[in-house]
């Protein structure tokens, strides 16, 4: 089966790419670097024509309100009139545990408008939505970086590999359209400021962190159960930060 994956040269793209390959489908990475661009539409009647699936993992350049909206936007709707020409029959995407609790940030509300396109598109569609992941762990604690402490919310945390979102990514792919969405998230719900103070340690950073209900996260303050899935709901991942952490080198 091909499978053409969005975004596929990328942090998690390229990750499917490779499992996706590994179980025998002809898996296509598609990115600017391939000559695939979803916000002229270069080169995607090319590369959808034959193709059963498409993943979108791809990202915006630049988290700005309104450069994100414009991205999101305009990337998923050239995607899915393609996808329409060439008679794909299944679009995965990925998203963010959360994006309908935190409106108000620039990201989620763009992240929603995308999810909303993929509804109403006609095109069967399964959305797979994922809390953060490990590897931006140092980007979320420089973004609350106030005057040379790290300031972090009280709330509940439970990040995840994006090994495992990978997996699941794949595995959507590989299935049967759900027209609704799947929920992964790692195996341990931390409380996000005591995660911060755990992993700054193990980093041996030393910048102190502040617990304060007012931080903000990328530029809105989150609610007590914002970033996380509601009990029971999301399928959890086996690998631990601490384990992660090692094996990675980080």
């Amino acid at each position: 089966m091909k499978i053409v994956v969005i975004g596929g040269t990328g942090l998690i793209g390229s990750k499917v790419v490779k499992k996706l390959t590994d179980h025998g489908h002809e898996a296509v990475p598609a990115s600017p670097n391939t000559g695939v661009n979803t916000l002229t539409g270069e080169g995607l009647d090319e590369v959808l024509a034959g193709a059963s699936v498409v993943v979108d993992v791809s990202n915006s350049p630049s988290f700005e309100r309104e450069a994100v909206m414009n991205f999101f936007k305009t990337s998923t709707g050239n995607l899915l009139a393609a996808e329409a020409k060439a008679g794909v029959g299944h679009h995965v995407a990925l998203s963010i545990v959360g994006t309908e609790k935190l409106p108000e940030n620039g990201y989620f509300a763009a992240k929603i408008v995308q999810e909303q396109l993929i509804e109403k598109s006609g095109i069967p569609f399964t959305l797979v939505h994922a809390t953060q992941f490990f590897e931006f762990a140092r980007g979320i604690a420089d973004d609350g970086m106030v005057d040379g402490k790290v300031h972090v919310a009280p709330v509940r945390f439970q990040p995840i590999a994006g090994e495992e979102v990978a997996e699941a990514v794949s595995r959507a792919a590989a299935g049967k359209p759900l027209n609704g969405r799947v929920e992964v998230a790692g195996p341990e719900v931390y409380q996000m400021d005591e995660f911060f103070r755990q992993a700054l340690a193990a980093w041996n950073d030393p910048r102190e962190v502040v617990t304060d209900p007012q931080a903000r996260y990328f530029g809105s303050v989150p609610g007590e159960r914002t970033l996380v899935p509601d009990e029971g709901a999301a399928t959890l991942g086996k690998i631990s930060y601490r384990d992660w952490l090692a094996a990675s080198g980080q």
